[in-house]
């Protein structure tokens, strides 16, 4: 942060109506999201396990695309249903996916999501979800990595298996183990199609590499579903979601400060920022340093219900691994 704004940060906080007239925006655009979303729990003939998972996606900000997609997932699944109770063939699908998206995107909760939508709609016997990475799937020595990732995948059977940061398979070179794994997971693909659902995720460039180095894959992956980084506004309203379900409130001069933060950081790390994860980390870094302030101020414990909810501008600190800072 430069020295200018760093100065008008600290002697110049912006007229409350500045701050009102973004928080209403923030009201506003959660208000949008959510009428948009309604038809979702509204839709004819919809059973309530599924009205249920709408309106968890409904809560989620942003997203639209991806919940346009799971809509069609469940629409799919339950007119296929209809047609057999109608007498209709019903030609069977694939429900393999890839998830590009950088972190804190909604890669995994959506991953959890679908996984339950499954066991709802019948296509998944249990619908459990496990997550995984390489060091789950590849082995130290020749044929251990096979092993280990058939053991995984059984333990898949009957619901999700979630592999995050998938491309690392392919690249510790030609004598890495990760290749086995890969061929692994492909086979059981064939072998087990119907009894389980992988889901592969990553960074999008680094999935679109992986999915190239192997023709063969993006055949076996037909849903393929961008997550994109979320605005500032919507990285304002997961703030403001995340204060309300903690009970707490960012003061006018501590949202401002906060709003300064995220967009110093989104520019400083357009690349690697953590989108959600980073609102969660930076929020929960504040309730500490709040519960440290009030404990030197009110040593004797007679605090007010107002102060136990404020987060003042002085609780938005230094990220104590240095990588994300505040000025004060």
């Amino acid at each position: 942060m430069s020295d200018h704004v760093v100065a008008s940060v600290r002697t110049s906080p912006p007229p409350s109506r500045q701050i009102n007239v973004i928080l209403r925006r923030v009201d506003e655009a959660e208000a949008g999201a959510r009428t948009k979303a309604k038809r979702w729990s509204e839709t004819a003939g919809a059973p309530e396990p599924f009205a249920e998972i709408a309106r968890e996606l409904d809560e989620m900000v942003g997203m639209e695309q991806v919940k346009e997609t799971i809509f069609e997932i469940y629409a799919l699944l339950q007119i296929a249903q209809y047609r057999a109770e109608a007498g209709l063939a019903c030609s069977p699908q694939v429900y393999h996916m890839i998830f590009r998206g950088n972190p804190g995107t909604g890669k995994t909760t959506v991953a959890r999501l679908i996984a339950k939508l499954f066991r709802t709609m019948g296509v998944l016997s249990k619908g459990h979800f496990i997550e995984a990475e390489r060091a789950d799937l590849v082995g130290e020595y020749i044929g251990h990595t096979a092993i280990k990732t058939r053991e995984l995948i059984k333990r898949s059977l009957g619901g999700v298996l979630f592999i995050d940061e998938a491309y690392s398979l392919t690249r510790g070179g030609e004598k890495d183990f990760g290749k086995e794994a890969i061929d692994t997971l492909v086979k059981a693909q064939e072998d087990y199609k119907d009894q389980f659902v992988l889901i592969l995720a990553g960074y999008p460039d680094e999935m679109d590499e992986f999915m190239a180095m192997n023709p063969g894959l993006p055949s076996r992956f037909p849903i393929q579903i961008d997550f994109p980084d979320y605005t500032l506004d919507q990285l304002l309203m997961i703030a403001e979601k995340m204060l309300k379900e903690r009970e707490y409130v960012f003061l006018p001069q501590t949202f401002m400060r906060f709003k300064h933060y995220l967009q110093e950081e989104r520019a400083k790390f357009l690349r690697g920022f953590s989108n959600a994860r980073f609102v969660r980390n930076t929020i929960e870094r504040c309730i500490r340093q709040q519960a440290v302030r009030l404990l030197k101020q009110h040593p004797s414990g007679s605090i007010t219900k107002q102060e136990l909810m404020q987060i003042c501008p002085e609780d938005l600190k230094i990220d104590p691994s240095g990588r994300h800072q505040i000025y004060l």
